[in-house]
C-alpha cells in the first residue's frame, strides 16, 4: 500500500497521539509512535537505494507539530530531487544504531545523543534550529497545577517521569539534580518510570498519573502556544541552564555531495516563501551549523553523573 501525503499526515498524527494508562505504568505499557510499518513519503518501491532515509526518535517533537514536519520532509524531498522513506524509532538509541550502520541518512536527535555519537561512531556536527534567536534550549521540572510540590527537593518520595534515558533533558539533567542531592534515583523517588515521549510525561503530570516529570523546555512552550488549557495543568517548578539544542545530524557514512545538498537545502530554507512557513509551522527562525562546543555543557552534565568524558 503507497501513502499520498494526506494519508501519510493523517497517519502521523493519529499515530502521535500520546496515550498514558492509568496508575503509575511501566514505561512498556506505554503506547509509542511507531512509523516503521508505514510507506515513506514519496516513497515508491522501484525507487531502491535512491530514496534519503530520515530517522525521527518518538520523543522527538510535540504531536502537533508532526504535520509540519511531514511538509518539512515534502520540501526536502523536492528540492533534494530524490524520494524519502520515513523510518521512525521508540528511543534515541534506536536512531544512533541506525546512523552509526548507515542504515538511515539523516536524523533528529537529541543533544546526549548527538554527544554519545561524537564518542562512540565520530558523529560530525551538522545544523541545529535556531529558535527565538537561540540555539539552546532547558530541561523543565513539572508538577501538576495545583501540586503543593514547590520545588525540586520536594519531590522526595513522589513518583516521577524520565523521558529517555539517552534525553539531557528529559533524564540526564534530573539524574543530575538527584546526584547534587547525594541521592540516586531509587532512594531519592519512590518510583520512577521512562513515557519515551515529552508529550506523554507532560499527559502524565497533567492527569496526576506522576507527580513530577523531566521534560523538554521547548515542548512545552510549543503547547503552550497551541494547546493553553492542555499546557495550564502543569506548572514548572525549575529550569536547567541553557544547553546546545537538538540537532538534525546525517550518518557518517552518507557521501559528501548529499551531505552538502542538504545543509545548503535546510540553510537557505528562510529564505524563500516556502520554506518560511515551513519554518514558522515549527517555530523555528532558520537553520544555521551546528557547534560542537554548544555541547560542552551536556559534557559535564554526562562526567558529573557518570564520570564521563
Amino acid at each position: 500500500m503507497r501513502l499520498g501525503w494526506p494519508q501519510l499526515f493523517v497517519v502521523l498524527v493519529l499515530l502521535s497521539l500520546p496515550f498514558i494508562l492509568g496508575g503509575c505504568a511501566n514505561p512498556d505499557e506505554y503506547e509509542r509512535l511507531s512509523l516503521s510499518n508505514t510507506q515513506p513519503v514519496g516513497y515508491h518501491q522501484q525507487d531502491g537505494d535512491q530514496a534519503l532515509r530520515v530517522a525521527f526518535a518518538s520523543i522527538t517533537s510535540p504531536k502537533e507539530s508532526l504535520v509540519y514536519y511531514g511538509e518539512l520532509l515534502r520540501y526536502l524531498e523536492r528540492h533534494l530531487g530524490r524520494p524519502i522513506k520515513v523510518i521512525q524509532r521508540k528511543t534515541y538509541k534506536e536512531v544512533n544504531d541506525l546512523l552509526a550502520a548507515g542504515e538511515v541518512d539523516l536524523a533528529f536527535i537529541c543533544t546526549y545523543a548527538y554527544v554519545l555519537g561524537v564518542e562512540d561512531f565520530d558523529l560530525e556536527p551538522f545544523l541545529v534550529p535556531e529558535i527565538r534567536g537561540k540555539t539552546t534550549y532547558q530541561s523543565y521540572i513539572i508538577v501538576p497545577t495545583d501540586s503543593d510540590v514547590r520545588d525540586f527537593a520536594d519531590l522526595e518520595g513522589k513518583l516521577f517521569a524520565f523521558t529517555d534515558p539517552w534525553s539531557t533533558s528529559g533524564y540526564l539533567y534530573a539524574r543530575y539534580l538527584v546526584e547534587l542531592r547525594g541521592e540516586t534515583t531509587e532512594s531519592f523517588f519512590q518510583r520512577t518510570i521512562y513515557t519515551y515521549s515529552h508529550d506523554n510525561s507532560i499527559k502524565a503530570v497533567a492527569e496526576k498519573v506522576v507527580d513530577g516529570a523531566a521534560i523538554d523546555g521547548l515542548v512545552l512552550d510549543y503547547i503552550a502556544e497551541k494547546n493553553p488549557d492542555f499546557a495550564g495543568q502543569v506548572r514548572v517548578i525549575h529550569k536547567s541552564k541553557e544547553f546546545g539544542s537538538p540537532p538534525v545530524v546525517v550518518s557518517p557514512k552518507l557521501d559528501e555531495l548529499t551531505k552538502s545538498r542538504l545543509k545548503t537545502i535546510f540553510l537557505e530554507m528562510h529564505l524563500n516563501a516556502e520554506g518560511k512557513e515551513i519554518l514558522e509551522h515549527l517555530r523555528t527562525d532558520r537553520f544555521v551549523e551546528q557547534q560542537d562546543s554548544d555541547y560542552d555543557s551536556v559534557r559535564q552534565l554526562a562526567e558529573a553523573v557518570f564520570g564521563e568524558k
